[in-house]
């Protein structure tokens, strides 16, 4: 079993990575080396924001809800998903639409309804602490 961030993972599982500001240059390297070769990469999902406000709609117990919700119920409709976590269905609609924009979910027309879709398992939050670095001398004060 691999581990990520010290948690313990599934071998399969998909992994969603959220960074704020800098992506992950090593895992899109190691990604592209492999094609390079020949080889098939382990897919290596990743969403970058530049605002933190867009990490606090992330975590946002509500948005949580539903993002556990569409991965373990499947919900077919956004009607299904509003049913299944308890919630008004136009507050439902607001909050995936607002998961679609921040890449988060897929929202795929399904007739006259639309089926919201995840495509990772887990979702690992990297939040940097570093200060930017202004011509490798530091944070000026």
């Amino acid at each position: 079993m691999k581990t990520d961030n010290g948690n313990e993972t599934e071998p399969d599982e998909r992994v969603l990575h959220v960074r704020f500001k800098q992506s992950d240059t090593e895992a899109v390297e190691a990604a592209l080396a492999a094609l390079d070769q020949g080889k098939t990469p382990e897919p290596h999902l990743e969403v970058v924001f530049h605002d933190p406000a867009q990490l606090h709609q992330i975590t946002r117990p509500k948005n949580l809800e539903l993002l556990q919700a569409i991965a373990s119920e499947r919900p077919e409709s956004i009607r299904e998903t509003a049913r299944i976590v308890g919630r008004d269905v136009r507050q439902v609609h607001r909050n995936l639409n607002e998961l679609e924009s921040l890449g988060l979910i897929d929202l795929d027309t399904v007739g006259q309804s639309k089926r919201p879709e995840v495509w990772y398992d887990s979702i690992s939050v990297d939040l940097s602490l570093d200060r930017p670095t202004n011509n490798g001398r530091g944070a000026e004060a």
